[in-house]
């Protein structure tokens, strides 16, 4: 007999080989109908998959990420098939579940172009297929055997992946005539699949290489109810709303240009005096807290960067070193901030009296981005980090981590983004060579992360392995207004960069000692905050940040001389104001500005320009009535006030 322990502490025996669906069965047979994947002992395996030792397990149904990965895993190996059955000669690349769903990487058949056209027989096929309720059968295979298996079948890139994989650790799994190269975890069979829907093609390098061949990249997504998807459609039709790069045309925000380069955003006047906004706010924030501001160069030596170990771990991702005519002197585009600010601290003898040193700066950084990852402002070749490094004593780790929580606290709730999570990244303890510093230092951070989270009531999860070489880290989740989940935040602590700079300080004992090293970027861009902001908003900014908050609207061109004594006004009391003065009829008008999302329009005709009136529309089409224009603008001032004044 062995003992399975669940999530709440309770203890059941069974025979050793029970599987997780017996056990779910054993609970309840409702439970056992819902139930996707389980996981035992932390990783998630097949519900059929024999337990033979004692095991803590969870079962994961549809609502659970655990549940929705394995299906969507699942899916992958589907869709698979159904290519496979519908262009024989079909090569097979990768096929990995993503947050949403899942894609494919393929190389067609020569001659075969998959185009949207394509989708809904490709659906037909998934579904033929799930009627046939397939078992996936997982089974261990040498790497002989796996050469010879898929070199029989002609699948090239599939051997090039087994080349890579150690001999005794290879598995297969089989549904139907389809077989793919996996490590799982999966359904048991295709049967609770009752909805597909495939969504995208695009283009992508293999394993990301550009000078490799070109793929072809199949989107899709399935649910185990009808209902569900559509539900999916219409959240998507509702996400093309929202688009950031639809918005932020329609709003003159920022603009690329092919000339300019791929991936190299343009701020737009509007969208430059959004984002200041955003800039000066959190300099405020910061100042309260004691951040000095520093500028530094748009490109550093590379020997900077090979001592900092970015070269080695990023370079590959970076722009191409620029050459001068000096022998042997290269720079490259900044990837990173916090090199430069190493060089800062170490400008001068640091003592502990000194530390805390808080150093942030909104620092324009380069990364090379592969062509067909670039997506508007989320995925771009130059954005700016608000970043700030923080340099502490080990004993000031944790209130130096609740101070950054406080700070991104005040940004979400001044922006709205209420439904978030942190993500705890702590380093693998069965794996800790991957990993530097001591054990004292990383549980002691460890620990001060933990404690920081619950002294601030912060909900959070814990993902083990997760933290990065040089420290753990926290994350912060946010759900947007459609519910999807985007990284907006970051707190990350780093014990490499002060050893590798050998960045020091004197200590009360009069000896020298390395400080704790804390990388801190609330927005974390601002191009990919600002997208989230836009799509979160679907443009319709809070009135302090919003570009324009007023739109005057003269109902003829007899009335353009009182709407810019109007303007003047407002723009003398710091209300951003825009005249709308075209020769068209005021329903046109109105209509153009709630386009551009304009928070508030007034309205001035023969009336209001006799008493010196403005009449008051809402965005959205709300009719506050008419009022003096100076009133309305300490309206205006008044709300600005109230809404950042609690920040």
């Amino acid at each position: 007999m062995i003992k399975i322990t669940l999530p709440d502490g309770t203890v059941l025996e069974h025979e050793s080989g029970v599987t997780g669906l017996q056990i779910a069965e054993s609970i309840s047979p409702r439970l056992a109908a819902d139930v996707l994947a389980c996981g035992v002992n932390g990783e998630t395996v097949e519900l059929n998959r024999p337990i033979t030792e004692d095991a803590s397990l969870i079962l994961y149904k549809w609502d659970d990420e655990e549940g929705k990965h394995a299906f969507w895993h699942t899916s992958a190996h589907l869709m698979a098939e159904a290519l496979q059955e519908l262009y024989p000669g079909m090569q097979f690349g990768i096929g990995p579940a993503i947050e949403r769903g899942f894609y494919y990487d393929v190389m067609p058949p020569e001659g075969v172009v998959i185009r949207e056209s394509d989708f809904p027989a490709i659906e037909k096929k998934m579904m033929e297929l799930v009627q046939r309720k397939e078992a996936l059968v997982r089974k261990s295979i040498s790497k002989g055997d796996a050469l010879k298996f898929f070199g029989d079948h002609g699948q090239t890139y599939k051997n090039e992946l087994i080349a890579d994989l150690e001999d005794g650790h290879i598995t297969t799994y089989t549904q139907g005539a389809f077989t793919d190269l996996c490590r799982g975890p999966h359904l048991m069979s295709t049967a609770p699949i009752k909805a597909a829907k495939v969504t995208a093609v695009s283009s992508a390098y293999w394993r990301g290489d550009e000078k490799r061949p070109q793929m072809t990249r199949i989107y899709a997504i399935t649910f185990p109810k009808k209902k569900l998807l559509d539900e999916y459609i219409t959240l998507m039709e509702e996400a093309k709303k929202r688009d950031h790069r639809r918005i932020g045309k329609e709003m003159e925000l920022f603009m690329f240009s092919e000339r300019v380069g791929k991936g190299l955003p343009m701020w737009l006047p509007k969208g430059t005096a959004l984002r200041l906004r955003l800039e000066d706010f959190l300099k405020k924030i910061q100042k309260r807290f004691g951040y000095q501001q520093v500028m530094t160069p748009h490109i550093g030596g590379k020997n900077l960067y090979i001592t900092s170990g970015h070269w080695a771990h990023y370079g590959k991702d970076s722009f191409r070193p620029i050459t001068t005519p000096e022998e042997g002197e290269e720079y490259l585009l900044k990837p990173m901030n916090c090199p430069h600010h190493c060089e800062i601290y170490a400008s001068k003898p640091r003592s502990y009296k000194d530390l805390p040193l808080r150093l942030a700066e909104f620092g324009t950084v380069y990364r090379y981005e592969q062509s067909g990852e670039l997506h508007g402002l989320t995925r771009v070749r130059s954005f700016t980090q608000d970043d700030a490094h923080l340099y502490c004593r080990p004993e000031q780790v944790k209130e130096e981590f609740i101070r950054v929580m406080d700070i991104i606290g005040i940004i979400f709730r001044a922006l709205d983004f209420n439904n978030f999570e942190a993500q705890i990244s702590l380093r693998d303890p069965n794996d800790k060579e991957k990993y530097i510093g001591s054990d004292e230092v990383w549980e002691q951070a460890e620990r001060a992360i933990i404690e920081a989270c619950e002294e601030k009531g912060l909900p959070t999860r814990t993902e083990l392995g997760e933290a990065a070489f040089y420290g753990p880290k926290l994350d912060f989740m946010v759900k947007d207004a459609l519910g999807r989940r985007w990284q907006l935040g970051t707190i990350q602590v780093d014990y490499n960069l002060p050893e590798r700079f050998q960045l020091e300080y004197t200590g009360e004992d009069n000896l020298k000692h390395r400080p704790v090293m804390i990388h801190r970027a609330p927005f974390g861009s601002m191009e990919r905050f600002v997208a989230v902001l836009i799509e979160h908003t679907a443009g319709h900014f809070p009135l302090w940040l919003a570009p324009d908050q007023v739109a005057i609207l003269p109902i003829s061109e007899k009335y353009n001389d009182y709407a810019n004594r109007v303007r003047e006004y407002f723009e003398q009391q710091d209300v951003r104001c825009i005249i709308d003065d075209r020769d068209e009829k005021i329903g046109r008008k109105i209509r153009d500005n709630e386009m551009k999302r304009v928070p508030y329009m007034v309205i001035v005709g023969e009336k209001e320009q006799a008493d010196g009136l403005v009449s008051v529309r809402k965005q959205g089409g709300t009719e506050l009535g008419s009022m003096k224009f100076e009133d309305f603008a300490k309206k205006i001032l008044d709300e600005v006030r109230e809404m950042t004044e609690k920040y």
